[in-house]
């Protein structure tokens, strides 16, 4: 064996260093990785290496970030930019001012968006949000919205989930009318309202505001009204059910539960002990 450096040979046989080196192969299920990954960022167009490495980890690949991130990279695919960090509203005593949720049904949060149909016309989307979960509870969708349709869609939520302690929102007509404050306390709630021109004071439902309307809003035409109902109604299930939130551990706010045929079956009744009759003598 020569005592001479990897360098120096390669320099007298005209080599580059790396030819020494064992090209990496891969490993064998890298293919089906691959094909698997750019179907997800088709489908969720918006969604970056991080929210696609939980759904596939949840459709059963057991892989990291850094193997997802570098897929990513090699076949052009493009992270979204990430949002700018904003400051926290804090007190003069250095307390912060925000009413932060402590437990399910502790905050819920509302808001409307406003978008078109094809044709131009305008519909409304009231969005109610549990802070807590990051669950989206209900979304209405119609061409007008008022404070009656609040009043409907609040008490169908009450039914279905419970009174929650606190109900945040901003200093709309539709939330402020006398009708809905007096409903809300007579259930036996509190409402929260942020400052006039302050969004930012209900920082939960505005950021799935833009989440709604960056990954569906943003991207697709609605000719009819029915058919945006159905569209958002099958994206609200979605992001309950399958989308990861990074606030959650990339978990989705409410998975489905899956309980098998077995174990849903309900157990057999148990036998009733059989008396002998008595036998005459």
């Amino acid at each position: 064996m020569l005592k001479v450096s990897e360098r120096r040979a390669c320099k007298a046989l005209g080599q580059h260093r790396s030819t020494q080196r064992k090209a990496p192969r891969g490993k064998d299920d890298e293919a089906a990785l691959v094909a698997e990954l750019i179907e997800f960022a088709r489908s969720y167009g918006r969604y970056g290496y991080r929210k696609v490495a939980a759904l596939l980890r949840a459709d059963g690949w057991l892989v990291n970030d850094k193997r997802v991130e570098r897929l990513w990279r090699q076949e052009g695919l493009k992270v979204p930019a990430r949002q700018p960090k904003r400051a926290r509203l804090w007190d003069g005593d250095g307390s912060c001012i925000r009413l932060r949720p402590e437990h399910r049904n502790h905050v819920w949060s509302y808001d409307f968006v406003e978008t078109r149909t094809h044709d131009g016309r305008k519909f409304r989307m009231l969005n109610v949000l549990d802070e807590f979960s990051r669950e989206c509870l209900a979304i209405r969708v119609d061409r007008k919205l008022k404070a009656a349709d609040v009043i409907d869609v609040l008490s169908d939520l009450f039914i279905l989930r419970g009174v929650p302690a606190h109900i945040r929102s901003d200093n709309g007509p539709e939330f402020i009318a006398k009708s809905v404050q007096s409903w809300i306390a007579a259930v036996g709630a509190r409402t929260a309202y942020i400052t006039p021109g302050s969004p930012w004071e209900n920082g939960y439902v505005e950021s799935f505001n833009a989440q709604i309307r960056n990954e569906l809003l943003n991207g697709e035409i609605f000719y009819t009204l029915k058919e945006a109902q159905i569209m958002i109604e099958g994206w609200r299930r979605h992001y309950n059910t399958v989308r990861p939130h990074g606030a959650l551990g990339y978990r989705p706010p409410a998975p489905e539960v899956f309980v098998p045929a077995i174990a849903a079956r309900p157990a057999a009744p148990a036998k009733l002990a059989v008396v002998q009759r008595p036998t005459l003598h």
